[in-house]
């Protein structure tokens, strides 16, 4: 059987923000055994699993991302959104619009120490789409 839920995030700020428990409540129910694929509908933006204790963690990734992808670079010439137009579209590329969890015992199969990241890349990226597909 295969659910389908469409919902767009609030505006987030620039940043690398965790949404797990966003996700659960968003999910009624899971099935005994499956899969849960969360796409986000957006180039500027991504969505990955990492660390969730330390907040840290997420101030890292945005320190290392925008020194990998710096801003107001002068070799860039898709810039007509601002100096963070092309920059997020690659590091958008980098994290990926899409993640996979499996689903055990009627929820989702992560680590004691993982969470999910939307991953803003915008200063201001307004609402973001994000569907969930579940599989069982």
């Amino acid at each position: 059987m295969i659910q389908q839920i469409e919902f767009s995030l609030p505006p987030c700020k620039r940043g690398f923000h965790l949404i797990t428990s966003l996700i659960e409540k968003k999910l009624e129910s899971l099935p005994e055994k499956g899969l849960l694929h969360i796409h986000i509908k957006h180039t500027s933006a991504g969505i990955t699993i990492n660390e969730n204790a330390d907040p840290t963690v997420r101030l890292d990734f945005e320190t290392f991302f925008n020194k990998l992808i710096p801003e107001n670079s002068n070799y860039f010439k898709h810039t007509s959104e601002g100096s963070d137009d092309m920059p997020s579209h690659l590091k958008a590329s980098i994290i990926g619009q899409n993640i996979t969890i499996p689903i055990t015992n009627y929820r989702m199969n992560l680590g004691t120490w993982q969470g999910i990241y939307f991953c803003e890349f915008r200063d201001f990226g307004g609402d973001r789409k994000i569907v969930l597909t579940m599989y069982s």
